[in-house]
């Protein structure tokens, strides 16, 4: 078995795996998941953003 033999099942490989992910995520199944995940920037709560700095800066007065 020389170097060629082996880049070619890496490449067979490779691409098994890549049609393996395709299908799963493609598939049915996992399609609630996949909206609830897109929807979650649009559930959280009106919290206003305090960077670190600012937390720090209103604690020491």
């Amino acid at each position: 078995m020389d170097i060629n033999d082996l880049r070619s099942i890496h490449t067979v490989l490779s691409f098994l795996c890549f049609v393996i992910i395709a299908v799963w995520a493609f598939s049915g199944g996992v399609k609630r998941r996949f909206e609830e995940a897109a929807n979650l920037p649009f559930t959280e709560e009106d919290e206003p953003i305090v960077s670190e700095g600012a937390r720090s800066r209103g604690t020491q007065s």
